[in-house]
Order: structure tokens, then C-alpha cells, then sequence
């Protein structure tokens, strides 16, 4: 069985013109037509687009996704090269959430200060203070 772009699209929540950019870029092999022209996708063209939107919410990149793909034709000589994948990733993500940590507690204190503030604004003091107070070359006074 076969769905042509909009059932595909309304299924797996994306657009069109993803769908044709999957296929332009390599990420979806070439769909097939119908007599019509138009494209039938199957359900082996359905499953590899649930695989790419999994490992985009998994923040693996179009680049990466790519790799991940041909791995997935060859799962048991590729284990050591999608393992590696994957704990760079990890590796990514945990730097993401250590920043993310620094930007909750930087937050908290900023909306705590602005909450026992009766002077200006501690939140937009704290912004301004990070202002680089040097003159761009091109304006240096002599």
C-alpha cells in the first residue's frame, strides 16, 4: 500500500516541502511515481521518515541523520560507529543542560532581586552590565 504527499504529511506532521527536501538532499531515496506523477510513498519510505524525525528530536543533525541512515542498513558492523554517535551526543546534550543550569540559577537570582527591588529594574542592570565599554575602532578618540 502507498500514501501520496498530503496523507504522508498529515500523518507524520510535516510539510511538503520537507518531504520533497528529504528526497532532494538523499535522506529519502527516490519515491515512487504513480502513473499520474504523483508520489507514492511506501511504508518502508514511511518508516525511515518516523526514523529522521526521531533522531531530530534526538538533536542528531540532517548530516548526522544521513550517517545514522546507512548505519541502520548494516546495524551489526556499524554498532561501534552509531554507539560512538550517540555519546557525542550525549556528550553534547549534557554541556547543553550544564548551561542550561547556569541560565536557571542566573534567572532565579535576577527575578528574585527584581522581586525585593524598589529601585530600577535589577534584570535590565544585569543585562547592561555586560556591555563591552570599549570604542569600535573605527570611532577611537585621539
Amino acid at each position: 500500500m502507498s500514501c501520496q504527499i498530503g496523507e504522508v504529511c498529515r500523518r507524520l506532521d510535516l510539510s511538503a516541502d520537507t518531504l520533497r527536501y528529504y528526497e532532494k538532499i538523499g535522506l529519502l531515496s527516490a519515491v515512487s511515481r504513480t502513473a499520474s506523477g504523483l508520489r507514492a510513498y511506501s511504508e518502508k519510505d514511511i518508516s525511515r521518515l518516523r526514523f529522521i524525525k526521531r533522531a531530530q528530536r534526538m538533536n542528531f543533525s540532517l548530516a548526522e541523520i544521513g550517517q545514522l541512515l546507512g548505519f541502520r542498513e548494516n546495524p551489526q558492523t556499524s554498532k561501534a560507529h552509531v554507539q560512538q554517535l550517540a555519546y557525542d551526543k550525549l556528550q553534547d546534550v549534557e554541556q547543553h543542560l550544564q548551561e542550561l543550569n547556569t541560565l536557571r540559577d542566573e534567572l532565579t537570582l535576577l527575578v528574585n532581586l527584581c522581586t525585593n527591588s524598589n529601585d530600577d529594574c535589577p534584570i535590565l542592570i544585569n543585562l547592561d552590565a555586560d556591555k563591552i565599554k570599549k570604542p569600535c575602532p573605527g570611532n577611537q578618540e585621539k
